[in-house]
């Protein structure tokens, strides 16, 4: 009997000793990773040396043993302090900077300095001030928890040249659940250069050459197109009952002509900046969906579609644009590469999906009834692009419009419009004189 009893209470003693360890290692792991983490960092090359200044928050430094006060505040009298803020910045700062010098791999940086810094500080605003800043270590009397702390280190790399071209490959969103980087690159004899990011960005070109920006830029249009699933869509339907190569061609003549234009004029400041004017153009590029698949549904006729076409891909390319923008930070000084890579990177893809869709849609309808398979091809794909149209209206609700104010900025505003609208009429008239002219051939032939 006392045997049965012990070995009863054996279990049930184990499970009491495991639920206490779980409780009291759960607030460790909760806060093991930091939701949110904010890098700021600076690269300036002078003479013979890269120096990099960067500032992440002491609580995106894990398995470093800080020692602290009470276990909340840093202990900033006790020798320990400084080793262990070396030990942070080794393993958690230069492990994640790659740096190159003209695409070659610079050996690990040395680390210089390492200090931590109050919340308040704010000598990160500025290059001269955050590299004087990082050499001041924080006085022994400050309390400060550690948690709220902030690390600031100074690396250095050794080049070969302050002229050379320099790339960074980071590995910092480790730090943290969603990291965000802010870098400014001080080359020696041009203006300062803001990089913003999330998560890691790849390889980082901090001053490319124009072939290099046209290649990357190539690569982000043709990879944009063939991930936009809506973009795929719009088109698809554009050519589904098209199988004429004339009137193909107007058509996708006329829907490139037009987004190339909104694209640069996005890119170049003339779109509007209000908040509501993406979610705006999403709803509308889910719209022409709808669109085109009621028309091919509907049966309507085609030698007009490339009016269609035209209109619509100005939506679209206000759409391409906002793709654009977040990456024209890497362009270095070519802005205007970039933007005609990226253009022509979209073409690419488009042409590249239309050479496949064309062949394969002649191949299907010479198997099946065209007709049906027009219409049941367009009502999957308005189905879809109408649940689209209806989640990002949801969504567009929810920002709130305001009529702009008769000010400077409005009649500014007002101008780039004008020269914009002015552009697209000219290049409306084009699209006019072109499709008259594949009309009259196509009439030729047919005779």
């Amino acid at each position: 009997m006392i045997l049965s009893h012990v070995s009863r209470r054996r279990p049930v003693r184990t499970l009491a000793l495991l639920v206490a360890l779980l409780a009291l290692a759960m607030p460790a792991l909760a806060h093991d990773i930091p939701a949110r983490v904010a890098v700021l960092a600076f690269v300036k090359p002078e003479g013979r040396v890269l120096r990099v200044l960067v500032r992440v928050p002491l609580e995106a430094m894990r398995d470093v043993r800080l020692p602290l006060q009470g276990g909340v505040y840093l202990d900033a009298s006790s020798p320990a302090l400084a080793p262990a803020l070396r030990e942070a910045a080794e393993l958690w700062v230069a492990g994640g900077l790659e740096a190159r010098e003209n695409d070659v791999r610079l050996p690990a940086p040395r680390v210089t300095a390492v200090r931590a810094a109050l919340p308040s500080d704010r000598s990160f605003a500025r290059w001269e001030t955050a590299r004087d800043g990082v050499r001041v270590p924080l006085a022994d009397t400050v309390t400060v928890p550690w948690r709220q702390a902030l690390l600031d280190v100074a690396l250095e790399y050794d080049v070969r040249s302050d002229r050379s071209r320099f790339s960074l490959r980071p590995a910092l969103a480790r730090l943290g659940l969603r990291t965000t980087t802010v870098l400014r690159f001080l080359p020696p004899d041009g203006p300062e250069r803001a990089f913003e990011w999330a998560g890691d960005p790849g390889l980082v070109r901090l001053d490319p050459r124009w072939s290099q920006a046209a290649l990357s830029f190539l690569s982000l249009g043709v990879g944009h197109i063939l991930s936009g699933v809506d973009h795929l869509l719009f088109v698809l339907c554009l050519v589904l009952p098209i199988r004429r190569l004339r009137p193909l061609v107007g058509v996708v003549t006329s829907f490139t002509a037009a987004h190339s234009v909104t694209l640069a004029a996005s890119a170049l400041g003339f779109a509007p900046s209000a908040l509501w004017f993406p979610p705006l153009v999403e709803l509308l590029v889910a719209a022409s969906i709808v669109y085109m698949a009621c028309e091919n549904a509907l049966g309507t006729r085609l030698d007009r579609r490339w009016i269609v076409a035209f209109g619509f891909g100005l939506v679209h390319g206000f759409a391409f644009s906002f793709a654009l923008r977040e990456q024209l930070q890497f362009a270095g000084g070519h802005l205007a590469t970039a933007l005609v890579a990226f253009n022509a990177g979209v073409e690419l893809g488009q042409l590249l999906v239309i050479a496949l869709a064309v062949p394969a849609l002649a191949w299907l309808f010479g198997r099946v009834p065209e007709r049906g398979g027009v219409i049941l091809g367009s009502a999957l794909v308005g189905h879809t692009a109408w649940h689209w149209m209806l989640d990002r209206w949801d969504v567009l609700r929810q920002y709130e419009f305001r009529w702009p104010a008769l000010d400077r900025a409005f009649v500014e505003s007002a101008v780039r419009g004008t020269a914009l609208l002015l552009v697209v009429v000219v290049m409306l008239w084009g699209m006019s004189v072109l499709a008259e002219r594949l009309a009259r051939g196509r009439e030729a032939e047919a005779r």
